[in-house]
């Protein structure tokens, strides 16, 4: 007796079993990336209420919640990043100060889930004439660096390269020439891997150092290309809630062939308690529902940028 749908269904499953093992069948790969500036330490913050003690755990809860798994970092010093880490169960981060190539000065870290990547190399760079040590470049008014990672996603073994970068905020010229070495040593270095660039570029969607990006053939901006967009602010508060800007100066941008599924803008917000916090009742809710006058704070003087996306295969 013969059973030819029988013989069929076998035939197809051992096809497919043979696909699969021969490793042409390949998963996809979906990540949750990020940018946030996360502005550094310093006094004059923190005597106008905007200290990094209180916004650190701002900073990581939303982190958690957002369930970014890679996120490159801008203006961190050292014992922020050691604390952020401790408060980030399951993350590293790599990337050395700009100052001294070690621990000294503002970092561009970049900070990853342990149990989604393995890290297979990382290093930094100087945005400058001689980018292999701590330098100022061109008519820049600090040294800038670049610090990048080479990983490896542990469940679909998909490589990838992540860049994370402050550009000058003063050298016109230090941010356009920034930008093309950035573009160069991608070009250079990722040999064809999926590239992840992030970071503070001082340079918003309609200047032309943006286009040296976008144009050069090997980057796209995820604002661009993303299927759903959730972008109501630009990216810069200057630690104002009330602020607006149609600017992006915050920016990921990614390999064409990516998949951008969503892109948002992070304006979240939380309240200090005001001097004159006294309490008070809305004819809206019931009477036992009280409210104080708190102030209205954003956890930097930038919005964190959030990305969901799929690496081309």
């Amino acid at each position: 007796m013969r059973f030819p749908k029988l013989t069929s269904i076998i035939a197809i499953t051992a096809a497919a079993i043979t696909l699969f093992s021969c490793g042409t069948v390949r998963r996809v790969t979906t990540l949750q990336v990020g940018t946030y500036n996360l502005r550094n330490d310093n006094r004059g913050d923190s005597l106008k209420g905007n200290g990094w003690k209180q916004r650190c755990p701002i900073i990581t809860q939303q982190i958690l919640f957002h369930d970014i798994e890679i996120f490159g970092t801008q203006e961190g010093f050292f014992h922020q990043l050691e604390q952020m880490k401790s408060q980030l169960p399951g993350y590293d981060y790599i990337g050395v100060g700009r100052d001294d190539g070690k621990q000294a000065g503002e970092h561009s870290a970049i900070f990853y889930k342990t149990d989604v990547f393995d890290l297979l190399d990382h290093g930094d760079f100087w945005l400058s004439e001689t980018p292999e040590v701590p330098s100022v470049g061109w008519d820049a008014a600090m040294n800038r660096i670049c610090s990048w990672g080479h990983f490896k996603v542990k469940n679909t073994k998909q490589e990838l390269y992540y860049f994370s970068l402050h550009m000058d905020h003063i050298g016109v010229q230090a941010r356009m020439e920034s930008a093309k070495l950035v573009v160069q040593k991608i070009r250079q270095m990722c040999d064809g891997k999926p590239v992840v660039l992030t970071g503070d570029f001082n340079v918003d969607q309609t200047n032309p150092i943006y286009s040296v990006f976008v144009e050069s053939g090997i980057l796209e901006d995820s604002y661009e290309i993303c299927e759903i967009r959730y972008a109501l602010d630009g990216t810069a508060n200057g630690f104002d809630p009330n602020s607006f800007t149609s600017s992006r100066i915050d920016h990921v941008f990614v390999t064409p062939g990516t998949r951008v599924i969503r892109y948002g803008v992070l304006t979240d917000t939380y309240r200090t308690m005001t001097a004159e916090a006294q309490k008070y009742e809305n004819g809206n809710f019931p009477k036992e529902i009280s409210f104080q006058a708190y102030q209205a704070r954003t956890p930097s003087d930038h919005f964190p940028v959030k990305v969901v996306l799929q690496l081309p295969r």
